[in-house]
């Protein structure tokens, strides 16, 4: 005769965890008044057991399927891509499910998969941008909705983004402990929140010291050939300068190799700060590039975190800043 393997049930994981079934029940929903210990003994309980929880009828009882729509404009990309990670681990964690759908930055099909999510009834959706400008509403769609990245115009919407405004002050403040105090800006792409805030926020940090910036700030493509382009302005125009703060990792190459091709040595005669922290870039350079985090991973957390919330009854309203940080290579040393 075959033998038979009993379909593990939730009061199997009350009985191991010497709980009662309500307690088994709510630890494994993360519901209010658990303690963290008896939520990690049931969780245990379960894991041991091998316990997965008919979604069928969590479903049908708490009228919540257990899936979030995510929708993002680029699978792919640099800044979404780590946004999406941290959010799909957030949620996981909570033994939620994802869907994922890829709008390619075009509205329409966002707007097409987002309506297709909701026929699907999820319970929340997750919006990922793949830049920081402020992005218009979709509105109430009918359940709760966070947007990452990209925050939303509309205040009454929960967004979360980095903050740009102080990672341009980090940037200027991280060259002026290491004793530079003529400080060139190349800018990006002026028509993008991310340069006008970054430059923003290093203006703010030299006005502190009693500093104006070494040269004019030029705003150009966030490519290498516009940070070496603009680099050889700042030295066929003869300016002093002892250290540049570029906008992006990519124009800090361009910089670099135009120093580089003067005979100038990076960091003795000009130190360099990045920002983004690509790390195809940041540890490729030759010296390795200091550069700012955006903590985008960090902005999937908390926007999935702020979106569990509001499935649960406390929405977050208004735009969420998250610190970005840096991270310190061989492109910015002390002077001696």
């Amino acid at each position: 005769m075959e033998k038979t393997t009993r379909t593990v049930r939730l009061s199997d994981v009350a009985q191991m965890a010497q709980v009662s079934l309500s307690t088994a029940s709510k630890a494994l929903h993360d519901q209010p008044r658990v303690s963290p210990a008896t939520r990690k003994k049931v969780r245990a309980a379960a894991e041991r057991l091998h316990y997965s929880p008919n979604k069928m009828a969590q479903s049908l009882a708490s009228g919540k399927s257990g899936i979030i729509g995510l929708v993002t404009s680029d699978l792919t990309g640099r800044f979404s891509t780590p946004i999406l990670i941290g959010a799909e681990n957030e949620l996981r964690a909570g033994s939620v499910s994802v869907l994922l759908a890829n709008a390619r930055g075009d509205e329409a099909l966002e707007r097409s998969h987002v309506e297709k999510l909701l026929s699907l009834n999820v319970d929340g959706l997750l919006i990922v941008q793949r830049e920081t400008n402020p992005r218009s509403s979709l509105g109430n769609v009918g359940v709760p909705l966070v947007y990452a990245y990209g925050p939303s115009t509309n205040p009454h919407d929960a967004s979360v983004t980095c903050d740009n405004v102080d990672a341009g002050r980090i940037a200027v403040n991280s060259l002026i402990s290491c004793g530079r105090n003529k400080i060139a800006i190349i800018g990006g792409d002026e028509t993008f929140t991310a340069a006008t805030d970054r430059t923003k926020g290093s203006l703010e940090a030299l006005a502190e010291f009693g500093l104006d910036p070494a040269g004019p700030i030029r705003y150009g493509r966030w490519n290498e050939n516009w940070g070496r382009a603009a680099t050889r302005l700042l030295l066929d125009q003869g300016v002093d300068f002892d250290a540049v703060v570029c906008q992006s990792d990519q124009l800090a190459r361009g910089c670099i190799d135009a120093l580089k091709q003067q005979g100038l040595s990076i960091p003795d005669d000009v130190a360099v700060v990045g920002h983004d922290n690509w790390d195809v870039l940041v540890n490729a350079s030759r010296p390795s590039l200091t550069s700012i985090d955006n903590n985008t991973e960090l902005i999937g957390r908390i926007a999935a975190r702020q979106l569990m919330d509001a499935i649960k009854g406390q929405p977050h309203h208004g735009i969420d800043y998250v610190p970005c940080r840096l991270i310190q290579r061989e492109s910015t040393v002390p002077m001696d």
